[in-house]
């Protein structure tokens, strides 16, 4: 229904989200273990990418070509890729910078990791808020960081998607403490065990970070969950 903004996990950090449009969010596909489905399959009229690494990057640039969609992402990627798949149309955004896509306006926010292209610097990695009716935080890869409650103040992001892996990224330690930085009405945890590296427990997660204004919403691959206009869970 035109009214329900919905969310789809591909598994790691790949997510189709929105309202109005598909935004599909670090699609990493061709060599994620976890994921349920090929890059063919998927849609999308906006993908998003929040760093360069391999699993974030993923099948992006494959994605929007077949799609004719825009890919979003930190500056001095986009000209880097840019330069490569000039068929490809790219929008280079900076930390509090935004940009408005078919509609929808995305924000980008600071995230503290790293990222590099073939070898070359592309610029910092980042964070993602989504405006298409509801708003929604990808986090990326980031450590956790007292200015999430920045993001909380700015955006109020209803939804907010965080990593518990550790190792590369935040823990359920600190993606506890970070649920409460950020304060949203739902929070999803991403970036697990997809590798052996980034096993943690979705589970033990949820137990120490729920409260009655946050609910964590635990997701198989390939589930999808939606909210009404007023930001209800209806599904």
């Amino acid at each position: 229904m035109a009214n329900e903004f919905s969310v789809r996990w591909h598994g790691h950090a790949a997510f189709t989200v929105g309202k109005t449009k598909k935004i599909l969010i670090d699609p990493f596909f061709d060599q994620n273990p976890a994921a349920k489905i090929k890059k063919d399959d998927v849609k999308a009229d906006i993908v998003i990418v929040t760093h360069a690494h391999f699993d974030h990057l993923g099948n992006a640039v494959e994605i929007a070509k077949k799609n004719n969609a825009t890919v979003v992402t930190m500056v001095e990627l986009a000209w880097m890729l840019q330069d490569e798949f000039k068929d490809v149309k790219f929008v280079g955004i900076n930390h509090s910078g935004s940009t408005v896509v078919d509609g929808v306006r995305i924000h980008s926010v600071p995230a503290f990791h790293s990222s590099g292209y073939n070898g070359k610097y592309a610029g910092p990695p980042m964070g993602v808020v989504i405006d298409d009716g509801l708003s929604l935080y990808h986090a990326g890869d980031t450590g956790i960081f007292g200015d999430m409650s920045l993001i909380r103040d700015l955006y109020s992001p209803l939804i907010s998607l965080i990593p518990i892996g550790g190792f590369y990224t935040m823990g359920v330690q600190e993606a506890t403490k970070a649920v409460k930085l950020l304060g949203s009405r739902y929070t999803i945890p991403m970036h697990y065990n997809t590798f052996d590296l980034i096993k943690a427990d979705p589970d033990e997660f949820k137990r120490k970070a729920e409260s009655p204004e946050n609910q964590i919403i635990v997701m198989n691959v390939e589930e999808e969950v939606k909210f009404d206009g007023s930001g209800r869970r209806i599904s």
